[in-house]
């Protein structure tokens, strides 16, 4: 997995929950396509209320609707791993629009997971 820091592009993934690819949710398989490219990270945010191309307005409010609600799968990592990445979505059908998006990562301290102390002090000096 890259430690990403600085100019990076971002990918969000737009799909209705129910959606399926074999037999897991399509959301799960675009974060384990993702996580097997080695992809610096992901992240999958659940909607509250969203319509799409069925212009079908899907809500948490109303429990008829709140079976497909909108997901967002959302990736971050440098510009050319995520264009590296794009064709490992095509096979998958039901996606909704997937959004690129120049940004900058910003990372504040160190956690444990990345192997070095908590808070990172020190981490950055001599570089």
């Amino acid at each position: 997995m890259s430690r990403l820091r600085g100019t990076a592009l971002r990918l969000t993934v737009l799909v209705g929950e129910s959606r399926m690819y074999r037999s897991r949710p399509l959301y799960t398989e675009v974060v384990h396509r993702a996580h097997a490219a080695g992809l610096a990270g992901a992240s999958v945010f659940r909607g509250i209320e969203g319509f799409g191309a069925s212009s079908v307005i899907h809500t948490a409010r109303l429990l008829s609707l709140g079976e497909d609600l909108p997901v967002a799968v959302v990736v971050v990592d440098t510009a050319e791993r995520i264009r590296a990445f794009l064709p490992r979505l095509e096979e998958l059908s039901g996606l909704g629009p997937v959004l690129l998006e120049e940004c900058e990562a910003i990372r504040f301290g160190a956690a444990e997971a990345d192997g070095g102390p908590a808070g990172g002090a020190g981490r950055e000096e001599g570089r």
